[in-house]
């Protein structure tokens, strides 16, 4: 996901001695055990209320991994309790300095660093990620997320603020109270910690809905919240469905505020249902339909492999992924034979084996709705340059896909597809690429490539998106903020600006004597 990850990694992928912060990455265990698939509610393992469990599945073979709890209604208001209590007045988390919040995070971090390598096998076990981005990649991105946000912890401050008359008044930073959060399946352990990492460095308490697809590390990482000494009720983590368990947590009276990644269909539900409820805070990081623009000029090997990476990284399960690609038509065709070589190049398979680029999809429905979306583009007609189908016999493989002579009301152009499909467009004016790329209900992520600063500024400022790239593509950082216009959400995650969502700011106003400068 970071490139400056990934290209400190792409060179050594195919060499068990790859190295992360200079150590090797360790040979994996592709079955590794799992210690955890319940509830974890006020500290403790817990069975659902129901007694129900769900099968997570494994995707490169299409195996049931175990059975996970399954929380419905009913354990989400166990958990919604349990921080309540944990953030009442006087409460150990609420009486504790603002440095020890940030200590735990630190501590929480750590660990998670030292166990490394079991994570990276869990998440790709459960989630189909190659392991090496797994070890290399997100794992160093949760650590740093943690990390930097424990350094917040007594930073957030408030203000004097210099009012007329015989008064001194200053505002404090707040929490918010107890925050539902409801996290996607294609970063599990990352977007974990985007969202932890500020909810509990203001001190908010958490009921986190993980996703059914991939709830393994997650759980796990629940277990070193209780093992470095986070109190009772401040994180709870709960596998379900959204329908029952996701709908739950919007609709719920006593949760204050939402977090949600995920698609934009959902995102219009919770946004719904927290202002037919309590009218709770809501931040949505949502779907994206994002265009990658290269001009003319651009260093075309680079922009070559930042496009590739900008689709199918992730298994192209990516919300701000590079799908609509406009190239300039004096080198489109070049453009074209080249991203379909890179594209036939791209290593498919076991992603526990280190030469591997993409591993399985997720799960049989995404699988199937990729495939659907293949075959919709060559009904329309648009150009298969390469890939277009089933890329091994068990799991939820597909080939690295390449559309060309797409047009922009085809329906692979306009929807989300989630998946390796890139679809390659041409055009010839700066005013006529940003009105094409600005023709969509999203507005996530953009990128432009050439070697015209004039030009780039120009494009990225006409481009409406909450993030643009220039000469890069998926460049992120836990110091910059990250989310969407229109309908790829709103908020900000990550950075100074991730904590403002999780503040209240309360004024407070004192009469004095006599007030003096």
């Amino acid at each position: 996901m970071l490139r400056t990850v990934l290209s400190r990694l792409a060179p050594s992928l195919t060499r068990p001695s790859a190295c992360c912060y200079g150590t090797a990455v360790p040979v994996p265990s592709a079955q590794p055990d799992v210690r955890f698939n319940k509830l974890f509610i006020n500290n403790e393992w817990q069975d659902a209320v129901s007694g129900k469990t769900f099968p997570t599945i494994n995707p490169s073979t299409g195996e049931v991994i175990c059975q996970v709890a399954e929380a419905d209604k009913a354990d989400v208001d166990k958990a919604v309790k349990a921080a309540q209590n944990a953030f009442r007045l006087g409460s150990p988390w609420r009486r504790m300095d603002a440095s020890d919040r940030g200590r735990l995070l630190y501590k929480l971090a750590d660990a998670i660093e030292r166990d490394s390598a079991y994570l990276a096998e869990l998440e790709t076990l459960d989630n189909g990620k190659p392991y090496v981005i797994a070890y290399m990649a997100d794992l160093p991105l949760v650590v740093k997320c943690l990390r930097y946000y424990a350094g917040w912890a007594d930073k957030w401050e408030g203000k004097t603020i210099p009012v007329d008359g015989d008064y001194f008044t200053y505002t404090r930073h707040e929490p918010v109270g107890v925050c539902g959060q409801i996290i996607p399946w294609n970063f599990p352990l990352v977007m974990q910690a985007w969202k932890l990492g500020p909810a509990l460095a203001t001190g908010n308490t958490v009921v986190m809905k993980v996703a059914e697809q991939t709830p393994l590390t997650a759980l796990y990482v629940a277990s070193l919240i209780k093992e470095v000494g986070f109190p009772e009720g401040v994180v709870n983590i709960l596998p379900g469905m959204g329908p029952t368990a996701g709908a739950a947590i919007a609709n719920h009276m006593d949760i204050d505020k939402v977090a949600f990644t995920g698609s934009t269909e959902v995102g219009h539900l919770i946004q719904q249902a927290a202002g037919s409820s309590n009218l709770k805070k809501v931040t949505l990081e949502l779907g994206g339909k994002s265009p990658n623009i290269i001009l003319s000029d651009a260093n075309l090997e680079n922009a070559v492999e930042q496009s590739h990476i900008g689709l199918f990284f992730n298994q192209g399960q990516c919300c701000c992924a590079g799908s609509r690609v406009f190239v300039q038509a004096d080198i489109y065709d070049e453009f074209m034979e080249r991203s379909v070589e890179r594209a036939n190049r791209r290593v498919v398979g076991d992603p526990f084996d280190f030469k591997t680029e993409q591993g399985p999809q997720v799960d049989q429905e995404q699988f199937n709705k990729i495939l659907g979306y293949i075959s919709s583009g060559k009904r329309e007609g648009a150009k298969l340059m390469c890939g277009g189908g089933v890329a091994a016999d068990r799991g939820y493989f597909i080939q690295p896909t390449v559309f060309g002579d797409v047009q922009d009301n085809m329906i692979i152009a306009r929807e989300e597809i989630f998946g390796p499909v890139m679809q390659i467009f041409k055009f010839k004016t700066l005013e006529e690429v940003i009105t094409r790329a600005n023709d969509t209900k999203y507005g996530l992520a953009a990128s432009v490539f050439t070697s015209d600063i004039d030009k780039a500024n120009y494009v990225s400022s006409g481009l409406r998106a909450g993030t643009v790239w220039i000469n890069c593509y998926n460049v992120f950082a836990t110091q910059a903020p990250f989310g969407g216009y229109k309908a790829s959400g709103n908020g900000r995650e990550l950075g100074e600006y991730g904590l403002e969502a999780y503040t209240e700011v309360k004024t407070v106003t004192i009469k004095v004597p006599q007030k003096n400068s």
